[in-house]
């Protein structure tokens, strides 16, 4: 039995950071799916036992109790030494990044992804999607720009920027994402999945749409 378990789900590009970052680090883990279609994060069990906030990811080793998928990759770093960054310009850009793409890509991306694929079609509101692409296209222009030249968002491996930047990036639902339209984060993106360990959000995590079919 692992050490560390990871609460999270195939579905959730929060949960992918989380989960990609222990994956790589070497570190011995294992996930435990949480049916948040079914209302687990929602019940009073979850809240009360596993995070008060009510989602996923949530990391627990022993005593340590984590959620926040920044926080959580922060953690795995304090455990290997891995994907901080070198120096300490690095490490301020690193976190430059992950805070850059918590606000401004995935809480976007996220959502928008949601409300496309997961939320029932009678609830959906177009002109919402609209606006939410609209910052979507905007965040995907900055990180382009930024990979120009470059294998990866800091320095000369991958870190938690990357690890970060692309946890929505890998999915296929539709949501306003097209890896032909920024061919510097299509460059970027093969990079990643060419690491060795590196997997699809749902090869490495349970839960997938195909499971609710």
């Amino acid at each position: 039995m692992a050490d560390i378990k990871l609460y999270c789900m195939g579905e959730s590009g929060n949960s992918y950071k989380a989960a990609l970052a222990l994956e790589l680090s070497g570190l011995d883990w294992e996930p435990v799916w949480v049916d948040f279609f079914g209302g687990e994060c929602r019940s009073p069990e979850f809240r009360e036992n596993i995070s008060e906030m009510g989602e996923v990811p949530v990391l627990v080793q022993g005593d340590v109790k984590l959620t926040q998928s920044g926080v959580i990759q922060s953690y795995v770093t304090e455990l290997t030494g891995k994907f901080g960054g070198e120096t300490a310009e690095d490490k301020r850009e690193v976190l430059r990044w992950v805070l850059w793409d918590n606000h401004k890509l995935s809480s976007q991306a996220g959502l928008t992804r949601f409300l496309i694929n997961f939320l029932p079609e009678k609830h959906q509101n177009p002109d919402v999607i609209s606006f939410m692409q609209g910052r979507l296209k905007a965040a995907y222009q900055v990180l382009n720009n930024h990979l120009k030249g470059r294998d990866w968002v800091v320095g000369d491996g991958l870190t938690n920027a990357d690890i970060s930047c692309c946890g929505y990036l890998f999915f296929e639902e539709p949501f306003g994402f097209d890896r032909t339209d920024w061919p510097e984060i299509d460059r970027w993106l093969n990079n990643i999945a060419a690491l060795p360990g590196w997997k699809h959000p749902y090869d490495l995590m349970p839960g997938s749409p195909a499971d609710r079919a």
